[in-house]
C-alpha cells in the first residue's frame, strides 16, 4: 500500500498518494499528534496549527506546551476553542496545510458551551469539500474502553463516536494510530 501524503502545492488532490483531508485518530498518547505534525511539515514549509484546547488547569497547561515546544518556526499557531469552522474558512490556503489539534477538545469545548453538537458536526463536515489547502485533523478514539459510569461522559463518548464518524466519511484517509504506528484504514 503506498504511503499517503497530503497535496502540496502543485500536486494537486487526487493525484496517486496524495490527500487533501485526513483524520488522524488514536487513543491518549498513541503519537497522533506528533504523527500529524510530521505529516503536514513533509507536505509544506509552513503550516498553520488550529489548536483547540485551553488550559484549564496546571495539567492541560503542561500538556499544551510540551505540544509547543515540539513545534517549530515552520508553524503559525492560532487558538479557537469554538469556532473551528470560521477560522478554517477564514485560514484556508492552498499553499498552506492545516493541522487541527484535535477535535475531541472541541466537541469538550462545545458541550460545556451548551452548543448543538449535531449541528456543529454537520457545519464542519459541509465546509470540507470547500477548503482548497489540505487539513488534517487529529482526534482521540474514546469507544475502544468500557462503557463509562456517569451520564455525561457517556454523552462525551458517544458525541465524539458520532463526530468521529461523521469526520471520517466527509475526509479522504484516515490514519489509526495504535502504540505510535500508523494503521490506515482509508482509503484501502
Amino acid at each position: 500500500m503506498a504511503e499517503l501524503r497530503l497535496a502540496g502545492p502543485g500536486s494537486g488532490h487526487g493525484a496517486s498518494g496524495f490527500v487533501g483531508s485526513m483524520l488522524v485518530l488514536g487513543g491518549a498518547r498513541s503519537g497522533k499528534s506528533a504523527y500529524a505534525e510530521r505529516l503536514v511539515l513533509e507536505s509544506a514549509p509552513s503550516a498553520l496549527y488550529l489548536a483547540t484546547g485551553t488550559a484549564g488547569d496546571g495539567e492541560m497547561a503542561e500538556r499544551i506546551d510540551q505540544h509547543r515546544a515540539r513545534r517549530g518556526a515552520a508553524w503559525t499557531t492560532l487558538e479557537e476553542p469554538l469556532d473551528l469552522c470560521g477560522v478554517l474558512a477564514g485560514q484556508d490556503r492552498l499553499e498552506r496545510p492545516v493541522l487541527v489539534d484535535c477535535l475531541t477538545l472541541w466537541l469538550s469545548n462545545l458541550m460545556h458551551a451548551g452548543a448543538d453538537i449535531g449541528a456543529e458536526t454537520d457545519r464542519l463536515t459541509a465546509l470540507l469539500p470547500r477548503l482548497a489547502g489540505p487539513v488534517v485533523f487529529v482526534s482521540n478514539e474514546v469507544g475502544l474502553g468500557i462503557v463509562p459510569d456517569n451520564a455525561l461522559a457517556r454523552e462525551f463518548r458517544d458525541h465524539a463516536g458520532r463526530l468521529n464518524q461523521a469526520v471520517a466519511a466527509a475526509v479522504d484517509a484516515v490514519i489509526f494510530l495504535v502504540a505510535g504506528l500508523p494503521l490506515q484504514l482509508k482509503p484501502r
